[in-house]
């Protein structure tokens, strides 16, 4: 017995050895994973740590339900690499504007004679035709008279005790002169204070124009007036020509009923549609042609137009009929039809679009599957499946992407080296559109000292924040906006790090050093907490850095991690904080209001560090407001500028993101040529996703 335990001691490794090493031989390596599995080649499998939540264009919110939507439906509009408007389901779209004039009559021209209709489109005639309004000569389309009508809203808002009260508001609307220009002017009504003065609408009648019923809610309704019958009404409309020929998955003709039936399921409070403030601004969506569809607005609001990027719905699918068939089918009581909304069906798990993949299966923290559409209207995309894997854990996903089994990996800053020089792959790195930063409660008895923001900026050494945190991974940043948009003033530099001249700086402010070395005014130190959300590495590590460098000044800061729930709630939220290491998650619409509009400093608002400055509110207001493309960067540019020059916030550095591929995924143009992947003004590569091959073999190119 003991013989053979022997025999088999030595026997066992050397089989073993040859086992591994025919395994050579048969076994497939990275490189030729595809041998004996050719349909590898056609598919393209990512993975995420979290599963999708809602497959709905309208109501999904989380970034993996729109990683999927993205590839299901597709809106009017998208940008393109260069961050530009361009047509999708629209083939083009204009934007006009028509603009209204209340008749005023307890209003007093500049000459002192009264307001009455003839007078008032008498004079505005004259005006155009004499050259007096030169300003309007090449908008102006025509001028027309508006009768009298009456219009009776029901609007909701809040009672003295804070519960929700409906009311009745009849509105008995006056003549108006009506207006109608070729492009949007939002300075419109300011060119005709020429003719009607600055102080026109400051007598507007509103006792005898608007009715409340009951009446003893009148005073609630009051401060709605203007908004309910303006006396200069800007009227924004965008009429889109859509494309012939495009059919949603199921073969339903795309119509501009749909555009107006999705419009309409966004404003259905019963869906809870996270979409509905970027549509709200609308007063009406009217069905022009099958194929042409115009969007009326009710107010000067340009970032509405980003918002036909957003996914179109099919109607057919969702509207009433199709919803009380899908209840009948799964014989729902008659509680649960009160009750059932669009959030409730089956859709958002078996979406129909008209995107270039379409829908194939949903297995719930497992995988997505998606399936070339051969009949997408721009062509099919070359891969012919799309697999979403969910894997929660970040090591394993580097190990599949490492064996093969997934085609991408978003690479960890520390981790950037060692695959750019990997010649097995191939990256791309970009900084998107977030940012880091602290921010200073701009209340506070010390930190609402401009100088005090400016010189602790200045004693912060974000380089070595960048160096040393990030691995080289991320750029400096100077204001609001994200770096690699044309909202970003690029001639605007970062703060110097420099401690003497910050240490000065807050002499002038009147900071001294104490016998201990610590600032000192007044009696009382230069002292603050700063604060962040427990688990986020990078921002513990900032907080770390600012809180050690400052003391080198001698500024005394106390520091302190709270679970993100906590920091919310307790500090953020209420704004009751004095200092904080976060970030954000941008757009590409440089639409700020409210981020940093004075009015969104309240509690539960965006603007939690108070900022307010009155030159800023003008510039945000107007970006939002304004609907030509050069004169938006204009005021960016400046909005930039007052922003830094404030300091609010320490303006950080934006990360870099760096994704790994397969050496094998190439780009194949329409010609058939191969060639690298490319790259957006953003860095994003996935924008030409549908032209994305994967060889048998890697080729140099």
């Amino acid at each position: 017995m003991t013989l053979r335990l022997k025999w088999l001691l030595i026997i066992a490794p050397v089989v073993l050895v040859l086992a591994l090493f025919q395994s050579v031989f048969w076994v497939p390596t990275y490189e030729a994973q595809t041998t004996g599995n050719p349909a590898r080649l056609e598919k393209f499998i990512e993975a995420s740590i979290g599963d999708a939540k809602i497959l709905n264009p309208i109501l999904n919110a989380d970034t993996a339900s729109s990683g999927i939507v993205d590839k299901v439906f597709e809106g009017l509009l998208d940008l393109d690499e260069n961050l530009n408007l361009r047509g999708r389901l629209a083939t083009d779209w204009t934007v006009t504007e028509t603009a209204y004039l209340a008749v005023n009559p307890r209003a007093y021209f500049p000459d002192g004679s009264p307001v009455t209709t003839g007078e008032l489109e008498t004079r505005i005639r004259r005006a155009v035709t004499d050259g007096t309004l030169n300003s309007l000569q090449d908008n102006l389309i025509d001028i027309r008279l508006q009768p009298a009508h009456e219009r009776t809203e029901s609007i909701s808002l809040r009672s003295e005790d804070d519960t929700a009260i409906s009311v009745t508001v009849d509105l008995h609307v006056p003549e108006r002169v009506e207006f109608r220009l070729r492009k949007v002017d939002q300075d419109f009504f300011k060119r005709l204070e020429v003719i009607i003065g600055d102080d026109y609408a400051s007598s507007a009648p509103y006792d005898s124009w608007i009715e409340v019923e009951p009446t003893n809610k009148r005073n609630l309704v009051a401060p709605r007036f203007a908004e309910l019958l303006p006396v200069f009404e800007h009227n924004p409309i965008i009429r889109f020509n859509l494309r012939n020929g495009v059919h949603f998955h199921d073969g339903h003709e795309f119509d501009a009923g749909d555009v107006k039936f999705t419009y309409e399921a966004i404003m259905d409070p019963k869906n809870l549609s996270p979409r509905t403030s970027d549509f709200e601004p609308i007063k009406s969506v009217r069905i022009i042609a099958p194929h042409v569809v115009e969007v009326i607005y009710k107010r000067l609001f340009s970032p509405a137009i980003n918002a036909w990027s957003m996914g179109i719905l099919p109607e057919h699918l969702l509207n009433e009929d199709a919803m009380r068939q899908e209840m009948d089918r799964r014989g729902l009581s008659e509680t649960a039809r009160e009750a059932f909304g669009m959030r409730d069906s089956e859709f958002n798990r078996k979406p129909i679009g008209f995107g270039p993949f379409k829908f194939v299966k949903w297995q719930s923290d497992e995988m997505i599957h998606l399936t070339r559409n051969d009949d997408y209207w721009e062509g099919p995309p070359l891969y012919k499946d799309y697999f979403y894997r969910i894997i929660p854990d970040a090591l394993t996903q580097e190990v599949e992407f490492r064996t093969g089994a997934i085609d991408t990996y978003g690479t960890l800053p520390h981790q950037v080296a060692r695959y750019t020089d990997d010649p097995a792959y191939q990256s791309y790195s970009s900084l998107g559109l977030g940012f880091t930063y602290i921010g200073y409660s701009n209340r506070h008895p010390i930190l609402k000292d401009k100088r005090v923001r400016r010189a602790l900026g200045m004693a912060v050494n974000v380089d070595e924040i960048i160096k040393y945190v990030l691995y080289g991974e991320g750029e400096r940043i100077t204001g609001p906006y994200p770096k690699n948009t044309q909202w970003y003033d690029a001639t605007v530099l970062p703060l110097p790090y420099d401690p003497m001249a910050a240490e000065a700086l807050l002499g002038e402010a009147g900071w001294r050093k104490n016998a201990d070395g610590w600032l000192e005014k007044d009696g009382q130190l230069l002292e603050f907490n700063l604060i962040t959300n427990n688990g986020n590495l990078v921002r513990k590590a900032v907080l770390t850095i600012a809180q050690n460098n400052w003391r080198k000044i001698g500024i005394k800061c106390n520091t302190q991690l709270f679970e993100w729930a906590v920091l919310l709630k307790d500090f953020i939220n209420p704004g009751k904080f004095d200092a904080v290491v976060l970030g954000w998650s941008m757009g590409v619409d440089p639409d700020l209001y409210q981020i940093w509009h004075s009015s969104e400093s309240g509690p539960n608002q965006l603007n939690f560090v108070g900022y307010n400055n009155p030159v800023a509110d003008d510039l945000i207001v107007r970006i939002r407001r304004e609907y030509d493309v050069a004169t938006q960067r204009e005021l960016t540019h400046r909005l930039h500028a007052v922003i830094a020059d404030d300091q609010p916030y320490s303006f950080l550095f934006a990360p870099r993101g760096t994704r790994v591929l397969d050496k094998k995924i190439v780009m194949v143009d329409e010609e058939g040529k191969l060639s690298r992947l490319k790259q957006t003004k953003t860095g994003s590569i996935f924008f030409y996703f549908n032209r994305w091959k994967k060889l048998e073999h890697a080729v140099e190119l």
